[in-house]
């Protein structure tokens, strides 16, 4: 059988190249395919969180992505207020910066959260692809696709020249985006609802130094008549660069844009659309009334309009065409989960096509896909789409509906010194607490345990010690991610427990007391697996941290996938080489169906 590539990816945004650059660092052949000219081209997603920087950093590329990051530090609080001239209403410690949460923070990873727009990840995962092996082919269109006992036939169209081709592939990966042609030629089943509420972006230069240099963050919420719309009810100035590229953002009238609305618009990024009060005119007054100063010099780049989608596929796959990012999850950009719950599942997908491609591993392994990232998908949209219903609690805690200046009526209620003046600013505090789940919710980017083939119960119950949407708990239990800590290396630098597994290896994980299974690894000789033993020269525990989280005996073991998450725990030790393999060759051959 004759194939063009080992697997064709569709869509060259987060997903479609986390997966192509995965695959071309493990050696295996991928094609990718876009039917844009170029790359994202807006800053639209720009939060990236620890997990997505953990898997950018097992790539090799997190360094690079660092070099145009605003760091963790610089993104600061959130702030409420009545403009950016204007008094504030309240603040947030966000991102786990503040005191109270940054070292839960620093327990989950050795990563930090890093603030860098999508329209400068994407060229450096394609970049980085390209080098390493990967063929991408721009202005080229998904038409269709046949898919056979052993592969997969696509038609594709150069936009160009409307040549037209086919491509032959092992595997086909759909990561078109919200409006996926792949998804709907596979009829995936959905659940939810698309476009229940709008927004509006624009992008724009302006020096708004003097408003926010001393008080840095990325987000700057806006109580003003001026965005007084939607489900949020307050205008956003989101910082890009500082502190002179911005977007500002504020709801919609839906009954305004039925036409819109009808035409099923989803997600995806910025779309030109002639929305209610998109004109320059109206855009720069709106933004000026955000600022607070009405002679602003603002130079608008693009406006454009995007509706809120609570919507996410039940399975990712039909055969051997496998779906992920925005294509399956669809989802307000609420808590920056979007392009990381991408960027993850291509991470996720990435590693079983090149086990099952190599011959490592049974076409079966691909199963656990949908199993494993659909609830992931799932937990993602109804959070974010939450985190939009949440808002109300704190409109009405600066409300003042009887006074005839909105604003003002707000900040006196807030400074009144009688019992109801209390009363309104606990009901503040309790509104602004709620924003954790939005703007410090730790447990929903990293908490993920995994049940599917792929992942071998050991019959443990994990009990939650916190809210396990806001904290991150650390667990070796099988279907968790290993947990961080830090070890020390023979040249005396700290690395990561998550560094010495991965880089496409399957791990057993032991300690100096377990060598039987390093050497039962050593006998079993397979080029994708390979032994850590903890305490050795490389990798020494000498902080005592990964004692006190590994939940198993120094002479335990632990299999971990290259993805990072636990596969099989065996407590204890064994009483020699022979029973090792005898365990170890069993686990490795159930994850991997072999």
């Amino acid at each position: 059988m004759t194939y063009d590539t080992d697997v064709l990816v569709v869509g060259s945004g987060p997903t479609g190249m986390t997966t192509a650059l995965a695959l071309a660092t493990y050696g295996v052949n991928v094609h990718v395919v876009s039917m844009w000219n170029w790359l994202a081209n807006t800053p639209r997603a720009h939060i990236t969180n620890q997990r997505a920087a953990e898997v950018l950093r097992d790539l090799g590329v997190s360094e690079e992505v660092k070099k145009y990051a605003v760091p963790w530090e610089l993104m600061g609080d959130t702030l409420f207020t009545t403009s950016l001239a204007g008094e504030e209403v309240a603040r947030l410690r966000t991102w786990g910066t503040g005191p109270d949460r940054a070292t839960n923070y620093l327990q989950a990873s050795p990563c930090t959260l890093l603030d860098v727009p999508q329209d400068i990840v994407e060229p450096i995962l394609v970049n980085n692809a390209a080098k390493r092996g990967a063929q991408i082919s721009m202005n080229t269109e998904y038409v269709s696709h046949i898919q056979d006992a052993d592969g997969v036939t696509t038609t594709v169209r150069e936009r160009l020249t409307e040549r037209e081709y086919e491509i032959r592939s092992k595997y086909l990966v759909g990561a078109d985006g919200a409006r996926s042609k792949i998804v709907d030629d596979l009829e995936l089943p959905f659940e939810g609802h698309l476009a229940r509420a709008g927004t509006l972006y624009t992008l724009f230069h302006a020096d708004l130094s003097k408003y926010v240099a001393h008080r840095p963050s990325i987000l700057y919420w806006v109580m003003t008549p001026e965005a007084d719309f939607g489900e949020i009810g307050m205008g956003l100035l989101r910082t890009v660069r500082p502190w002179n590229e911005w977007i500002a953002g504020w709801g919609f009238d839906m009954n305004k844009v039925e036409e819109v609305k009808e035409s099923n618009n989803l997600h995806g990024g910025p779309v030109q659309f002639s929305a209610p009060d998109a004109d320059v005119e109206t855009v720069t007054r709106k933004i000026r009334a955000l600022v607070g100063d009405p002679d602003l010099e603002i130079d608008v780049k693009w406006s454009s309009t995007w509706f809120v989608n609570q919507s996410h596929a039940t399975n990712y796959q039909k055969g051997r065409v496998l779906c992920g990012g925005d294509a399956v999850h669809r989802h307000p950009p609420s808590g920056g989960l979007g392009s990381n719950t991408c960027i993850s599942d291509g991470f996720n997908l990435a590693w079983k096509l090149a086990y099952v491609i190599k011959g490592y591993a049974g076409a079966e392994l691909l199963d656990s896909f949908s199993k494993e990232r659909v609830p992931v998908g799932e937990q993602v949209v109804a959070r974010a789409n939450k985190s939009r219903h949440t808002y109300a609690p704190l409109r009405e805690a600066f409300a003042a509906p009887e006074a005839a200046d909105r604003i003002k009526g707000g900040l006196e209620k807030l400074a009144d010194p009688t019992p109801e003046g209390a009363q309104a600013r606990a009901a503040l505090r309790d509104a602004v607490e709620l924003r954790n789940y939005e703007f410090n919710a730790l447990g929903v980017e990293v908490n993920h345990r995994y049940e599917s083939n792929a992942v071998i119960s050991d019959g443990t119950v994990e009990t939650w010690e916190q809210d396990p949407e806001l904290f991150y708990q650390a667990s070796t239990r099988p279907g968790a991610k290993i947990p961080h800590a830090w070890l020390v290396d023979k040249a005396g630098l700290r690395v990561s427990t998550m560094d010495v597994v991965g880089k496409g290896k399957l791990s057993v994980v032991t300690g100096l007391a377990g060598q039987a299974w390093a050497d039962a690894v050593n006998e079993m000789d397979l080029p994708f697996l390979q032994a850590v033993v903890i305490d050795s020269p490389t990798a020494r525990d000498l902080y005592g941290d990964w004692a006190r989280i590994r939940e198993i005996d120094e002479a335990g073991a632990l299999l971990v996938r290259p993805d990072g998450f636990i596969a099989w725990r065996h407590f204890s030790g064994v009483a020699d080489q022979a029973e090792a393999s005898k365990q170890l060759s069993a686990a490795v051959n159930a994850v991997l169906s072999r």
